[in-house]
């Protein structure tokens, strides 16, 4: 269901560079989420058969693909590896065609039955054809360029919304119409340049793609792809597909990020390290009482952990119920002179009071109504 181009479409970050044995131990984590394909890189790049021999000897089962451009000597080349898969990448817009390739349709057309050709004489397991910029191309040639593709016997076509412009509805319409007329596997990649991918992707596999492109935390050209546990996130633990472990996802995350060199923002969905945090009053109070009401899945299912904090935006609500979870269970007769102290101490400090400050501050509010400190 899903294939992880960490190595391929995230390396092509902009000022990333993963060491090799980093590239190994990234694929490995990926795997051990249960990922079923993972694109290794793009042929050209220095040792590939390396990624792939040490993945194997580390008994990772998964499917191993190469990105290839649609050239019979990278197609040959490929053929060395012990690949399950090539991904043949096949501009289909008249505009790549044209500034990108220096050709036309018909030169399209032999280029593809040329490389098709090959792979299969060569002996390769799997061909995937790339159909990129195909959300901007004449729907029709492209659909004949899929159509030659499984008569020359590839398994996949992959369609490609390369600039990123595509919308939910528009992705499901583009995945139906090539499904409902051409018998043959469906992958989308989608990009990330008006913020779709992840939507796309769950979308197009809910119109029935069979595969979602997918990067650790979306890396790759401009704003990336669709995200990986963003994507698996949801197929995981919204739609119920007992597939991904989800517990490995935010060490994985960690770890992409440095080498990538980016920040995990703390309210970055899945690897966040402030997603399950809450200081407002009406949330707090509601999360004490049942988590359920304002969490979407439990936090431990990602290894996160829930912090519950109040400050500038305490209410009563909130207030009572947080003390009565630290064992303060009789009642406070100023409970509205702690709230306003929590809100003027979280003020001076700049930040929320933890579930131990606000105990302390209640300790104290209670001595002074009673008289004895």
């Amino acid at each position: 269901m899903l294939i992880d181009t960490t190595l391929r479409e995230g390396a092509q970050m902009f000022g990333t560079s993963i060491p090799q044995e980093a590239k190994i131990r990234i694929a490995g984590r990926i795997a051990d989420m249960g990922v079923e394909e993972i694109e290794i890189g793009w042929m050209g790049q220095e040792g590939l058969d390396e990624v792939v021999k040490a993945l194997r000897g580390r008994g990772v089962t998964c499917d191993l693909s190469v990105w290839s451009p649609c050239r019979t000597v990278d197609v040959y080349r490929a053929a060395g590896l012990s690949i399950d898969t090539i991904n043949i990448g096949l501009p289909v817009s008249d505009l790549h065609i044209a500034e990108r390739l220096r050709t036309d349709r018909d030169g399209l057309t032999r280029m593809l039955r040329e490389t098709v050709g090959l792979a299969h004489s060569c002996g390769i397991r799997r061909i995937s054809i790339g159909l990129e910029d195909v959300t901007r191309a004449d729907q029709d040639f492209a659909l004949s360029m899929a159509r030659m593709a499984k008569e020359l016997g590839a398994a996949r076509i992959r369609l490609a919304d390369t600039l990123g412009v595509m919308t939910p509805t528009r992705i499901a319409e583009l995945v139906r119409f090539f499904a409902q007329s051409v018998d043959m596997e469906i992958a989308i990649h989608c990009h990330n340049d008006f913020g779709m991918a992840t939507a796309n992707a769950i979308t197009a596999l809910e119109a029935g793609a069979h595969w979602a492109d997918v990067s650790v935390l979306g890396i790759g050209e401009r704003s990336g792809i669709s995200a990986l546990e963003e994507v698996a996130g949801h197929l995981r633990l919204v739609q119920g597909y007992d597939i991904y472990d989800m517990n490995l996802v935010r060490a994985l995350c960690d770890l992409v990020a440095e080498y990538a060199r980016i920040p995990v923002a703390r309210n970055r969905p899945m690897s966040g390290g402030d997603i399950f945090a809450a200081e407002s009053g009406l949330h707090v109070d509601g999360i004490l009482k049942n988590p359920a009401l304002f969490e979407p899945y439990d936090p431990a299912q990602t290894g996160a952990k829930r912090i519950l904090a109040l400050g500038a935006k305490a209410g009563r609500g909130a207030v009572r119920t947080m003390l009565r979870q630290v064992g303060l269970k009789g009642p406070l007769h100023s409970i509205g002179n702690m709230v306003d102290t929590i809100r003027e101490r979280a003020h001076r400090t700049g930040r929320p009071l933890t579930q131990g400050e606000v105990q302390a501050l209640a300790k104290h509010q209670e001595c002074l109504d009673g008289g004895i400190c």
